[in-house]
């Protein structure tokens, strides 16, 4: 279990947004999914999206905001969300559109999980920009969707 006191900056802090920026590069970006229930809350516990197992705490003045980096090191973040993950689903149409999705979500550094025969892509933003930069395996049939929970 991962200890973390505190709020140690945001993410829009120009003292940190070079430092995860590099960090994006190497998948080095954990983020904490914190259900409205615990977000006003001092003390909670929960996993990241990469399973790491953190005990959270806040100071009395201190009030956890989306986007919060609350661990940092040179190897990996961890920052704050508030809500559940965003996910939307594709199912590619044979092999060949396999490989051009898998190369365009590589290329483009999404996070992404494998269920049975689809790409569930973890959303960091809004769905429409994402969908923007694989319109024409959608427009093609390449690539079906799913759905975006």
């Amino acid at each position: 279990m991962l200890r973390l006191h505190g709020i140690i900056g945001t993410e829009q802090d120009p003292t940190y947004r070079a430092m995860l920026h590099e960090l994006e590069h190497v998948d080095g970006i954990e983020l904490l999914f914190v259900p409205p229930a615990d977000a006003s809350r001092k003390r909670f516990r929960l996993l990241t999206d990469r399973g790491t197992d953190c005990a959270v705490s806040m100071d009395r003045d201190q009030q956890l905001t989306d986007g919060a980096v609350l661990y940092i090191d040179p190897q990996r973040a961890i920052i704050a969300r508030f809500g559940e993950q965003a996910v939307w689903r594709l199912r590619p149409r044979d092999q060949a559109a396999a490989l051009k999705l898998g190369w365009n979500a590589g290329n483009l550094h999404w996070r992404v999980r494998f269920e049975d025969y689809c790409l569930a892509i973890l959303l960091d933003g809004p769905l429409h920009t994402y969908r923007a930069r694989i319109m024409p395996l959608l427009d093609e049939g390449d690539v079906v969707e799913l759905d975006h929970v």
